[in-house]
């Protein structure tokens, strides 16, 4: 075959010198035709679009036309033309097909609607769909989006561990990290595992947040973010948890609650603004195919500006509803930790817009959170979104020592784990604040996706690490 330099399908079809011998490498979606002439759409994952390759059956041999099914990998050089067909305005009229891996009939992605449970069991395949390609090239330019803002402010990327000794969230779901024999287990005579003979010596964990020591380089950096795996040991089977997924950190020095709040709003309306700009049609793919409301909310999320409202003002709002006949499932009281219902009323049914809930009760939030006057609440923000709840979490951190050691005792958080995290607030403290967003929440508002499964490649859920 004649060696001509490989033109990917993404900009194969911007082009417009017909005439000219192209070659296109690529798996076949389908294939069909009459007696005279083949039409083959085939896909190298550039772009969610198919390239029709049209095949002179006369000039090729037969034997090996039947060896070009669904799934197989072609070389094609042939003569880019201009599309009779509607659609598209390029089409490739094939001279030479080398066949670089054929595919037999078990292949489990034949032409035909499949439903995400099936594709899940699938996960080494199911990149090559039209839904999972859109999904997973929307992931990394929501990715490219995110460095593309924090590096433009003038923030600087801050790698935290991903194995620690310290529980950020004093939550405990952790995974151990061990090189310890599980069979043979030494411990001392209070019946505790000895781990002196451990690779770090000490219980060590897979990271639930980088936030500690993002807060750490905040206060010599300036502005810094993270961005990394994170990892919690939750029994939680729901359509919104995984347990392995990624996180953004953003900690600024100098930030109250209220600059913490902007730096949210603008940094979300970044990366929404940045997939309609350069995934439209991926986008499109996925409104067209899963949720036809996606661009009309994708685009509501840009027009006004996100609700600021406390959560006492919040709970008074649930509890009207509830009173006005609305049912919940989950009761409404002040002090209670909003579910993902009580969140969604607040976005989709009474303000119709994106709400970032501050100024939530002290016990609920974490011990590292900003306490008000009140005594009673802490300077948290929650940022809330249509079909999500929460997408975004974050805080103005404790600055003053005394407030901070007060309540990491009263959560009686062992001090040999904080020692270091004090030392900020006794070495030039400074107002600081920061919020986390997990990426794959994004990339579920984003895609339009239902369950958060289908937004990272492999997901890891309990009893799930397949592939």
């Amino acid at each position: 075959m004649e060696k001509i330099s490989r033109t990917k399908i993404s900009e194969l079809l911007k082009r417009e010198d017909f005439g000219t011998m192209v070659n296109v490498k690529g798996w076949v979606r389908t294939k069909r035709g009459s007696k005279q002439v083949s039409f083959i759409a085939m896909n190298d994952g550039s772009t969610i679009n198919n390239v029709q390759i049209v095949v002179d059956i006369a000039n090729f041999d037969e034997e090996k036309l039947k060896l070009i099914t669904t799934g197989a990998c072609l070389s094609v050089n042939g003569v880019l033309t201009e599309s009779v067909g509607s659609g598209q305005k390029a089409e490739v009229l094939a001279k030479e097909i080398e066949i670089l891996g054929t595919c037999d009939n078990t292949y489990p992605l034949q032409k035909k609607g499949h439903s995400m449970e099936f594709l899940r069991e699938i996960a080494h395949l199911r990149p090559r769909t039209n839904t999972f390609g859109a999904v997973f090239r929307i992931r990394h330019n929501m990715a490219i989006a995110i460095h593309k803002f924090f590096h433009e402010k003038g923030f600087f990327y801050f790698h935290t561990p991903i194995i620690t000794a310290s529980d950020c969230e004093g939550a405990g779901q952790m995974f151990q990290v061990t090189t310890m024999n599980l069979y043979d287990l030494k411990k001392d005579e209070n019946g505790s595992i000895n781990y002196s003979g451990d690779f770090f010596g000490k219980q060590a964990s897979l990271t639930v947040s980088g936030q500690l020591e993002g807060e750490l380089a905040a206060t010599a950096l300036g502005a810094i973010y993270t961005f990394g795996p994170t990892f919690r040991a939750e029994n939680s089977n729901t359509p919104r948890h995984l347990a392995e997924f990624w996180m953004i950190e953003p900690e600024v020095a100098f930030n109250d609650i209220y600059d913490n709040m902007e730096l949210a709003e603008e940094f979300i309306k970044y990366c929404v603004k940045w997939a309609l700009d350069n995934c439209y049609d991926d986008v499109k793919f996925l409104n067209d195919m899963f949720d036809k409301e996606l661009i009309n909310r994708l685009k509501g999320v840009l027009d006004g500006s996100f609700v600021r409202l406390a959560y006492t003002e919040g709970i008074k709002i649930l509890e009207d509803a509830v009173a006005k006949g609305h049912k919940f499932e989950f009761p409404v009281y002040w002090g209670v930790d909003l579910a993902s219902e009580h969140e969604r009323y607040l976005v989709e049914e009474h303000f119709k817009r994106p709400v970032i809930l501050t100024d939530y009760p002290k016990e609920i939030k974490a011990f590292y959170m900003k306490q008000n006057e009140d005594g009673k609440t802490v300077r948290a923000m929650d940022v809330l979104f249509p079909k999500i709840g929460e997408i975004i979490g974050g805080s103005e951190r404790e600055a003053d020592y005394d407030k901070l050691l007060t309540r990491i005792k009263e959560l009686n958080i062992p001090m040999k784990d904080m020692w270091w995290y004090l030392d900020t607030r006794k070495f030039g403290s400074c107002p600081h604040s920061g919020f986390g967003l997990g990426f794959e929440r994004l990339l579920l508002f984003v895609t339009g996706m239902s369950n958060i499964r289908d937004v990272i490649p492999f997901p890891r859920t309990p009893n799930n690490a397949e592939f």
